[in-house]
């Protein structure tokens, strides 16, 4: 298959790997990981975790990329030019609108980053209780119109470094923000872990607990570890067209699974340790990190800093996940309507923020976007999440094994031959086989929940 030598590239592995790796890190590796260990057992629900990301997350994600770069092309486009003239494309469509829907609600919470920078950087969770800063959460949400400034403007800067392009936009801008992020993440992981009583979070974060392992657990990790690495919604599809032919996929797919694992346990070793320092349960949610950890900030030694440096955190996390969810939607309407990626940009941009807008309203106390609890927000999020992820991600899987077939997977992960790949069986076997049964699981769980 020729390569379209006028589509823009990734220029080196630690672009393809900083970029792959943003997409996968964002808000729910600060928050959400650390909730589900919570939750499940602590260090139990770890080591569940890291073998349902080695085993599964590593064969999804290499299927992802091997169609992607083998057609060269977008999310639709992959589909089209693999199997011409077949009802495959549809995947490649739900890609673009999981992609979309997720960038929609997810810019809102980006939103809400900035607004508490401002706050960090003004002081204003100064001598403040929980409750406190509890309720003015609340406020900030029935300001509506505020909520929907500051989603635009993280929509814009999403939209900046998307629209730069590949190489000068998205590899550029990785290349800078994931180093940045880790070192954030060191400099308040040293501070957790100094804190009085710190060391009982480190015992429920490394100590497992056998006996904590159940169904559950193992549900969990896999909702978890494939929600964490973007599996399923077109991004790695996307980045995989974007990856040279001589590049390695499978050290690739390994190095992205291993940084977004890390920056995960990063972020348990920074909000464990602080949270059974200070007596509080690390299973809030969005809570947590809004609410909770400004409290905790408060009552600690220089906590001005390292609560600005904190929501900094999140606000990076949270942009290298947007740029991957927004350039799904630009490269869908750059190639197959044939329209420049700036245009294709302002006008994802635009939509985005038009129905991005009803998701922030809808968060509101008595919205005209809410009815019965049920918000356009967590609508959109039930969707993508619990619908369009898990069902993308197991026709993926179905496609790779069962349609492209072991002869151009093969192919494609030894780049024709040129390398070697001796675990090329065990994971096109895993890719057939296994992943199908694992997503089916998760898909079936996360209807009846």
């Amino acid at each position: 298959m020729e390569i379209n030598n006028k589509r823009d590239s990734f220029g080196s592995k630690i672009g393809i790997i900083s970029a792959a790796a943003g997409s996968a890190i964002g808000l729910g590796n600060i928050y959400r990981f650390p909730c589900e260990l919570g939750d499940n057992g602590g260090a139990a629900f770890l080591l569940v975790y890291l073998a349902v990301v080695i085993l599964l997350g590593i064969p999804v994600m290499l299927s992802e990329f091997v169609i992607g770069r083998r057609s060269q092309s977008n999310t639709v486009g992959a589909f089209q030019k693999l199997v011409p003239k077949s009802g495959w494309s549809i995947v490649g469509y739900m890609g673009v609108l999981c992609g979309f829907l997720i960038f929609s609600f997810y810019s809102t919470v980006s939103g809400w980053t900035l607004e508490y920078i401002l706050k960090a950087i003004t002081n204003s969770f100064r001598g403040k209780d929980l409750a406190t800063i509890e309720q003015e959460f609340i406020d900030f949400h029935n300001m509506g119109w505020r909520n929907v400034l500051w989603q635009a403007a993280f929509i814009f800067l999403t939209g900046y470094v998307v629209f730069k392009g590949v190489k000068d936009g998205i590899e550029k801008y990785a290349k800078i923000l994931m180093p940045l992020l880790f070192v954030i993440l060191i400099i308040l992981g040293i501070r957790s872990i100094t804190l009085p009583g710190a060391k009982e979070g480190l015992v429920f974060l490394f100590k497992p607990d056998f006996s904590k392992i159940t169904g559950d657990v193992l549900v969990g990790a896999l909702g978890q570890g494939f929600f964490s690495l973007s599996l399923g919604m077109g991004v790695l599809i996307t980045y995989g067209s974007y990856i040279k032919k001589n590049d390695n996929l499978t050290s690739t797919a390994f190095s992205v699974v291993f940084a977004d694992t890390l920056i995960a346990l990063l972020a348990g070793i920074v909000i464990f340790p602080a949270a059974f320092s200070f007596g509080v349960k690390p299973t809030a949610g969005m809570g947590l990190v809004f609410n909770t950890i400004p409290m905790i900030f408060n009552q600690m030694h220089s906590g001005y800093f390292f609560c600005v440096i904190f929501f900094v955190l999140l606000a990076i996390a949270a942009l290298t996940s947007t740029i991957s969810l927004l350039e799904v939607v630009v490269a869908f309407i750059t190639e197959q309507h044939h329209i420049k990626r700036e245009w294709a940009t302002v006008i994802a941009c635009c939509i985005t923020l038009l129905v991005g807008t009803f998701a922030s309203l809808s968060l509101m106390e008595n919205s005209p976007f809410a009815k019965d609890g049920y918000t356009v927000f967590g609508m959109m999020d039930f969707l993508s999440s619990n619908i369009l992820l898990p069902l993308g991600g197991l026709l993926i899987v179905i496609f790779t094994g069962w349609k492209l077939g072991k002869s151009q997977f093969f192919d494609e992960v030894t780049n024709g031959g040129a390398l070697k790949s001796p675990l090329k069986a065990i994971i096109f076997f895993i890719i057939r086989y296994l992943a199908p049964l694992a997503i089916l699981v998760v898909f079936i769980s996360g209807l009846i929940n």
